[in-house]
């Protein structure tokens, strides 16, 4: 996904914040009133951030959200509208989902400014970095918090929690802003080597699915359903920040325990994609 950097690159002084706030963007799924896009848009772009993404937006494009956008405009315009949140951050190395307190999905939790010193941290070392907001009324569904490596809370009045979505971009975004204009620490001179490039989303959801058939052909659910393990893996294997060079050995296991299964009368002829 292209970034637009033509007004951006007056937001930051420091390169190194410029180059950080570049790989970062902010996802909105399943938008339910197109004013919603355009004040998300117009947050951003107070803050000096670029990218929006737009996943199944119900109403889009629409009048609404360029009028609520108030001149951010180039946002809407520039911003991508796919189909899945899978598609959304395919290539980013840190999914971030803003939501309410989960009991089914157990995620790390950050309060925004942790979230956001981590985000940029992340975007300075080189990696693209997601954050992501759910519909109006339902907020993200389990799948979705599924692909999230952690979630962020906004701590708002107990009492009276129901915080409107494009405020809740603006908070989020004021604290990436922040944390940008502390100075992101300038990626290390020394080069990476390829091997050891951190795995995007799109790698690591190849592996999850291989492991998942995995997982069907030596029957190890034995009935069960397979729904919790995955979890626990999903969050065993998201602590790890596996590089793309481990991904590619763990999917050659799960290879070879596929071929293993198949010729045990195993069935299940897994997946290499």
């Amino acid at each position: 996904m292209n970034t637009p950097l033509s007004f951006i690159e007056s937001a930051f002084a420091d390169p190194a914040s410029l180059a950080a706030a570049a790989r970062l963007r902010v996802v909105l799924v399943g938008t339910q009133h197109p004013g919603n896009i355009g004040a998300a848009a117009r947050a951003l772009k107070t803050m000096g951030l670029a990218r929006l993404v737009l996943v199944a937006p119900e109403d889009y494009p629409a009048e609404e959200a360029y009028r609520r956008a108030a001149g951010a405009d180039d946002l809407l315009g520039d911003a991508p509208v796919v189909d899945t949140l899978a598609e959304a951050v395919a290539d980013c190395h840190l999914v971030l989902g803003c939501t309410a307190r989960s009991r089914r999905v157990q995620l790390e939790e950050h309060a925004p400014r942790q979230a956001a010193a981590v985000a940029v941290a992340r975007a300075a070392a080189g990696g693209e970095v997601a954050l992501v907001f759910g519909r109006e009324r339902t907020g993200l569904s389990n799948e979705e918090l599924q692909l999230c490596h952690a979630a962020v809370h906004i701590p708002a009045n107990p009492g009276y929690s129901s915080l409107n979505l494009a405020a809740a971009v603006q908070v989020l975004a004021y604290e990436l802003r922040l944390a940008l204009l502390e100075g992101a620490a300038p990626a290390t001179a020394e080069p990476v080597h390829p091997d050891e490039v951190p795995a995007s989303h799109a790698h690591m959801e190849g592996f999850f699915t291989q492991l998942g058939d995995t997982l069907d052909a030596i029957d190890f659910h034995k009935g069960r359903t397979p729904d919790s393990a995955m979890r626990k893996l999903r969050r065993l294997f998201a602590k790890a920040q596996l590089n793309e060079q481990e991904v590619r050995l763990l999917r050659g296991i799960l290879a070879d325990a596929q071929r293993m299964a198949r010729l045990a009368g195993g069935g299940g002829t897994g997946s290499l994609s």
